[in-house]
Parts: C-alpha cells; structure tokens; sequence
C-alpha cells in the first residue's frame, strides 16, 4: 500500500504543478519541446511539466524613463534632454520569440532615435514645438518596435536642459523683444493721438465756439482740486474788434515796416 499511497502522492504533485493561474493583464507563451506552441490566459491553465515550459508577458502599459542623452542640435547648441515613454505588448508571441529582452531592446530604441531625431531639429523647435517633435518621436520608434509586437501609444519630451551661456543669451534675446513690442505699442499710442488730436482741430475749426466750451471745461477740472488759482473767464468776441482794427491798419498801411 505505501508504494501506491507514494504514487498517488506523486501524481497529485505533478498535477498541482502543472495548474498554472494568470492574471487578467498577463498571458503565457507556452512552448512545446522547445517549439511555439500557443498563447494562453487569462485564468487556469495546464502546462505539463517537463514537456511545456511557459513565459509570462504582461499586457499592462509600460512607463519608461529614458536617461538624459547629450544631444547637439541642427544649429550647434549642445542641450542635455530625457524623454518617458509609454508603450504595452499587443502581441506576446512576438514580444518573446522576435526579440530576446523586449524592455531592453525598447529602451535601447528609444535613446538612440530621442539622439537622432532632436539633433535634427532647431533649438527654437526643440522648446517651442514639443507637440510635432512628441509626435514624430512616437511614429518612428513605434515603426521599429512593431515587429516585436510592441505598441508605443507616446512620447513625451520631458526635461531640456540648456548650458548657463545659453540660458543668458535667451534671456537677452527675450528681453529685446519685450522692448521692440513696447516701443512698437508706444508708437502706435502717438500715431493714433495724434490722429485723433487731428480731428478734434478739424471739428473745432468748424465750430469756434466749441474752444471756448473747451477753455471752461478745463477751468471746471482745475477747480476741482482745492488750487489757490483764480480764473476771470472773458468772452473772447470781446477782443474781437481789437483784432480787426490790426489786421484793417496792417492793411491800409501795408508798405510800412
């Protein structure tokens, strides 16, 4: 009886061995003698011992930080710039059999086309257009992950740094720029003053009165200020005959100095 007892024993090991339970994010690419058999999971599955072997891959989206790379820019500026990455396994067959470390070889990807590609670009396209270059990032590696079975979803450019030097040249280049809008902004001020100072003579040349309508406007707005200023307001149709007897004698008389 003890060798039966020692069987069943036996038996009862190798089964519970063979029962295998993946999560629902995971899959498990079986082998068969060495050879692909099938993808199997989520949930139990039966692997036999010996003659199967599985490998678990997981479906979940992956975040990957990739290092600061040195990078030279089109226009020769030297800037240090890190990337993150977001990518999942849409196909575990390939992700085990095509390549031998799928996460190595994605990150190995990811620094040399973040190299290649941003030392294509401009530095003002490096700082301004991160949307284009984040888009261009994630067409080129997904193109070259997707025979591993690897679906890159983004790439985002997450950190620039720039030298001190350059930092000060911005700064500078920033700040004549501020002062070529203000001088722009303050002349165009004055233009359109001077515009409508223009009109403003133009409506009182119509109508004469209106300058003295002006005068005791501004009288009022002086007064109201607690001013020791007196104004003595005078008609000016008073000095109205004064004026035309000048410009009669200028007349009567016009040889005489």
């Amino acid at each position: 009886m003890q060798p039966i007892y020692f069987a069943l024993i036996l038996l009862l090991m190798i089964v519970l061995s063979a029962i295998k339970i993946l999560r629902e994010y995971e899959r498990g690419v079986i082998f068969l003698l060495g050879k692909f058999y099938r993808v199997k999971g989520p949930g139990i599955i039966i692997v036999i011992p010996g003659i199967q072997k599985m490998v678990k891959v997981s479906l979940r989206t992956v975040v990957m930080d990739v290092p600061p790379q040195d990078i030279i820019t089109k226009d020769n500026v030297t800037v240090k710039v890190n990337a993150v990455v977001y990518f999942r396994v849409i196909d575990p067959r390939k992700a085990i059999i095509e390549v031998e470390d799928f996460l190595y070889a994605t990150s190995q990807i990811c620094q040399t086309t973040l190299r290649s590609i941003l030392g294509q670009s401009q530095l003002d396209d490096l700082l301004s257009n991160r949307e284009e270059i984040n888009n261009h990032l994630q067409k080129v590696i997904d193109d070259q992950t997707e025979p591993w079975g690897i679906k890159v979803a983004n790439v985002e450019v997450k950190n620039v740094d720039l030298p001190q030097e350059m930092q000060r040249a911005l700064a500078k280049q920033a700040e004549a720029e501020r002062e070529r809008r203000a001088k722009v902004i303050h002349s165009l001020g004055e233009y359109e003053a001077a515009e409508k100072i223009g009109d403003a003579a133009d409506i009182i040349n119509q109508h004469p009165p209106a300058l003295q309508l002006r005068f005791l406007q501004t009288m009022l707005d002086i007064s109201v200020d607690k001013t020791t200023t007196t104004f003595f307001p005078l008609p000016i149709e008073l000095f109205g005959p004064f004026l035309k007897g000048s410009d009669s004698k200028g007349n009567n008389n016009p040889g005489t100095a």
